[in-house]
């Protein structure tokens, strides 16, 4: 486990086994620049450091790493530099890749000491945020999920166990309190992310809900699991009608946080599909692997609500999670079914694949039954989410205010977002000529397919409750080769949004 601490010591006397430090991209004809942070590193090498790593190839583009051997000019055996990008343009999210993308290059390094600049080009940021933002990258860009291989991995090297933020004040109290938040959202962003990448066969919807459960109860959160009779028994229709058709049955997860003196009430929806063949609706064989990520709203939901238990935010957050597995049988659901949901509405089944709306819809309107001030729900909910935005740029659709509240916190942590409308049109194209609607448009039109899954889950939330949902069918999981602080696999994607949105409610109301 890596620990990072902030430290006030010169960077250029530290013995550690590697110091990073920053490069701006060139200004003109000029090669890359060395950044605030590394003068006295600078000074060890004669002035010659930003010229020596433009030898080596360096540019200062963001997150480009490009190492050295000291060769004793300082303590420190390897001196790295991590590319900043335009120096105008270094915000919080800049320091937080680059710290990523450094500690990642430096895997097999125990000690590593961070010396980068601690305020953007116009002095605006704040130091402790700046702090916040390299801790988070270095703790994120660090991630390994652990596998499954039985013998040791050629090469495989291991993160730091300690990283070190080259501070002017080591002791003071802002700077600790930041640390500490970094390393808690850090932790739940890696449990989501290790939920995530577990094999399919070995995280099903019962061992799914015993491992939320088991967590959050060390947590000392309040925790309920509704079995398959208990969800035969309570009607929900929706969850029942997509999980049957496996032999691990169905769940749903309830968690609840009260703190006294709560100022208002959130609710947080994420769906839990361990596994989504698409049922009936099959779908193809290439790429089917990655459905075992269909539980990644689930994942950062419960992870999210670790982070709240830790960091004590005055606002209630309840947690609803729907868990099934999208399966074939003989007990599967159908297209042309009528299923009856949690609040009575009847939908008319067109494409099994559209499975997460159905769990969805009832675990909203359960949820609903609380009285939220606010409802937030995260989905691997659609491809049309890829395809309008892209696989890092959620889709966030819903109550006008609250999806702008999302977008900027979004932002602020260095998860986009991007506000979408919800058409009358839609609607329409989704009515049913014999129930009271249908779970994607009629005649199977994909036009606007993001869209259709927000205005289906709509009808499942109460009046007067403002609620967003948010599609991460493309940032939730990262099949290429990792960059920034974004590992192969399992992003974590939104555990640190909601945590930033929560702590803004309990702030600001």
């Amino acid at each position: 486990m890596t620990t990072v601490a902030a430290i006030d010591n010169d960077p250029a006397t530290l013995t550690v086994d590697a110091l990073v430090v920053g490069l701006y991209q060139a200004d003109g004809d000029e090669g890359p620049r060395l950044a605030g942070g590394a003068e006295t590193v600078d000074a060890a090498f004669s002035g010659r450091l930003a010229a020596t790593f433009a030898l080596l190839g360096a540019t200062g583009a963001v997150g480009e790493v490009t190492k050295l051997a000291s060769l004793g000019a300082v303590p420190a055996p390897v001196v790295a530099a991590v590319g900043l990008g335009e120096r105008e343009k270094c915000a919080a999210d800049t320091l937080r890749r680059a710290a990523g993308a450094a500690a990642r290059a430096l895997a097999g390094n125990d000690t590593i000491a961070i010396s980068l600049p601690l305020a953007d080009a116009e002095g605006h940021q704040e130091p402790a945020d700046a702090v916040a933002a390299l801790a988070e990258g270095a703790l994120l860009g660090g991630y390994q999920f652990g596998g499954y291989k039985t013998k040791a991995e050629p090469g495989r090297r291991s993160p730091a166990t300690s990283v070190s933020v080259v501070v002017a004040d080591g002791a003071d109290q802002d700077t600790k309190a930041q640390l500490k938040r970094a390393a808690t959202l850090t932790a739940a962003v890696a449990q989501a992310r290790d939920w995530v990448n577990t094999a399919p066969n070995q995280l099903r919807p019962p061992q799914f809900a015993d491992a939320v459960a088991d967590a959050v109860r060390k947590a000392k959160l309040e925790v309920e699991v509704l079995d398959e009779k208990a969800l035969r028994k309570g009607g929900y229709g929706g969850i029942l009608a997509v999980g049957e058709g496996s032999g691990a049955l169905p769940r749903l997860v309830r968690i609840a946080y009260r703190p006294k003196g709560a100022a208002g009430h959130v609710a947080l929806v994420g769906k839990g599909i361990t596994f989504d063949t698409g049922g009936v609706s099959i779908k193809p064989a290439q790429g089917m692997w990655e459905m075992k990520s269909d539980m990644a709203g689930a994942a950062a939901v419960a992870a999210a609500m670790l982070a709240v238990a830790a960091l004590k935010p005055k606002v209630s957050v309840t947690a609803c999670l729907p868990m099934a597995e999208n399966m074939l049988s003989g007990n599967a659901y159908r297209p042309g079914d009528i299923v009856t949901m949690y609040n009575g509405k009847r939908v008319e089944v067109l494409n099994t694949d559209a499975e997460g709306r159905m769990i969805l819809g009832d675990a909203i309107a359960r949820a609903c039954e609380d009285e939220p001030d606010y409802l937030l729900e995260t989905s691997t909910l659609t491809g049309g989410q890829v395809t309008a935005l892209g696989k890092r740029v959620a889709g966030v659709m819903g109550s006008e205010e609250l999806c702008d509240r999302v977008k900027l916190a979004g932002e602020k942590v260095g998860e986009p977002a991007w506000p979408m409308p919800l058409p009358e049109d839609v609607r329409k194209n989704m009515e049913s000529d014999i129930a009271d609607l249908s779970q994607v448009a009629s005649g199977l039109d994909r036009a606007g397919h993001m869209l259709q899954g927000a205005v289906f889950l709509s009808e499942f939330v109460s009046e007067g409750v403002a609620w967003a949902h948010i599609d991460i069918a493309g940032p939730s999981y990262h099949p290429g080769e990792p960059y920034g602080y974004v590992a192969k696999g399992g992003t974590g994607v939104p555990v640190r949004t909601l945590v930033e949105l929560i702590e803004d409610i309990a702030a600001n109301g």
